[in-house]
């Protein structure tokens, strides 16, 4: 169902400061940079391996990732895998009975469809699965 771990998704209240650290201290180069309206966020996406790390920083403390701040602090947010059919894979989950925070998937960072699953579904962790969009 899941073809690889597509990004780790990390909040983070100061985005220089996050991109600093993962440049500079990690060597790991800073491939997209995009603010994404829908979501609330800032993202930022850096290459390790044959995935990212997505640093992210809210628009506002009303946001998704602003209210996880204001709860949990900075850190990891969630993980993310790539699927080839999201809107197929998104039917076999919801067949599955796992709980969906997203029943249809949504524009997400560089174009991709993307849809997150409720972390009481999958073990506690915030789960986003991702349809690339063609030309990433």
């Amino acid at each position: 169902m899941f073809r690889r771990i597509d990004h780790i998704g990390v909040a983070t209240d100061d985005l220089d400061g996050a991109l600093a650290l993962y440049e500079q201290t990690f060597s790991m180069p800073l491939v997209h940079r995009e603010t994404v309206q829908s979501q609330g966020v800032e993202a930022a996406l850096l290459d390790v391996g044959d995935g990212h790390v997505e640093l992210l920083s809210p628009l506002g403390e009303e946001t998704p990732v602003g209210k996880y701040l204001a709860k949990k602090g900075p850190g990891l947010h969630h993980v993310a895998y790539a699927v080839e059919d999201i809107d197929g894979t998104l039917g076999k989950l919801k067949d599955a009975g796992v709980e969906l925070i997203d029943s249809e998937a949504r524009v997400g960072i560089r174009n991709s469809r993307v849809a997150f699953l409720h972390p009481r579904a999958t073990g506690g962790v915030l789960t986003e699965i991702v349809e690339p969009a063609e030309a990433n």
